[in-house]
C-alpha cells in the first residue's frame, strides 16, 4: 500500500492512471515503470479474480498505486481486495448514500468501520499486523462510482459520508442508464456529468472518470478532474497493433 497516495488524492494532485483488465503481473510492471501514478484493477468487467490482483499489486513499482474496482459493494468483495495490499477501491454502482456508507464501512476497521482482521499481505502475512491495523484507516482509498442516473441525482448525499474520498464517474454506463448507451457526448449525458463535477467541486471532493485517449484526458485534466484513468490495456494494445498493421499492410485502394 502507497501510504503516500492518498494524501496526494485529497491535496488534489492531477493523478494519472490507466485500466488493467488482463491477469498479466507484467503489465502492472510495465505500466507502473512506465510513470503511471495509479492503476485502475477492473474485477467488475475484466478477467481478474482476487489471486489475479494480488499479483497484479505485487508486480506493481511504487509509488503507483492500485485502487480495485469490485465486482459489487460487499464485504467479501471489500476485504479481498484490501488484503492484496491494494491502495484502495472503487465502488461501482454507488447511487444512494447508504450504499456509500455502507463501502465506508467495510473498508475501515472498528471503531470507524467493520472490516475484518486476518493475516495477509497487506500487513505482510501478520508480521506487521498491529502496525497495518494501526494505520490501515488513514491510508485506504474509498472511491465511489457514480454511473447511474440515480447516483447523479444523489451526488450531494454521496459525498456527504464520512469516509468518501473520491468520486469517479462512468461516463458510458451513465450513458446508457439515461436511455442513451455509448452516447457520451449527448447534452443531457454531458450535463449529468458535469452536474457530478460540479457537486464534488463545491466541496472539494475529488472527481475522477474514465477517458479513452490522449486528447479527452487532457481535456479532463483541464476541466478539474484529478484521477483520471486513460485508455485500457485492451484497447492500448489493440490500437497499437492496428497501428502497426496500417503502416506496414496498407491496404490496397
Amino acid at each position: 500500500m502507497s501510504a503516500a497516495f492518498r494524501d496526494r488524492l485529497l491535496r488534489g494532485d492531477r493523478l494519472v492512471g490507466t485500466l488493467l483488465s488482463l491477469p498479466s503481473p507484467e503489465l502492472a510492471e510495465i505500466a507502473s515503470a512506465a510513470g503511471f501514478d495509479w492503476l485502475f484493477l477492473d474485477m467488475e468487467h475484466g478477467a481478474l479474480d482476487p489471486g489475479d490482483v494480488l499479483r497484479l499489486v505485487q508486480a506493481a513499482r511504487e509509488p503507483c498505486a492500485c485502487l480495485v474496482r469490485i465486482p459489487e459493494n460487499r464485504e467479501m468483495w471489500v476485504k479481498k481486495a484490501l488484503d492484496t495490499g491494494a491502495s484502495g477501491i472503487i465502488v461501482p454502482h454507488v447511487n444512494d448514500a447508504a450504499e456509500a456508507a455502507l463501502a465506508v464501512r467495510w473498508s475501515k476497521y472498528p471503531p470507524e468501520g467493520g472490516r475484518s482482521v486476518g493475516f495477509s499481505r497487506a500487513n505482510v502475512y501478520g508480521a506487521r499486523f498491529e502496525e497495518h491495523v494501526e494505520t490501515a484507516n488513514k491510508e485506504t482509498v474509498v472511491v465511489a462510482q457514480v454511473e447511474h442516473i440515480d447516483g447523479v441525482r444523489a451526488i450531494e448525499a454521496i459525498i456527504d459520508v464520512p469516509g468518501v474520498d473520491a468520486v469517479f464517474i462512468g461516463p458510458y454506463d451513465l450513458s446508457a442508464s439515461m436511455g442513451k448507451p455509448g452516447r457520451i457526448q449527448d447534452p443531457d449525458v454531458r450535463e449529468a456529468i458535469r452536474s457530478v463535477a460540479s457537486a464534488c467541486a463545491a466541496k472539494k471532493v475529488p472527481v475522477g472518470i474514465f477517458t479513452a485517449g490522449i486528447p479527452a484526458s487532457a481535456e479532463a485534466l483541464r476541466e478539474g478532474y484529478t484521477l483520471v484513468c486513460s485508455g485500457i490495456d485492451v484497447g492500448l494494445y489493440s490500437e497499437s497493433a492496428a497501428a502497426i498493421l496500417r503502416g506496414l499492410k496498407p491496404r490496397n485502394p
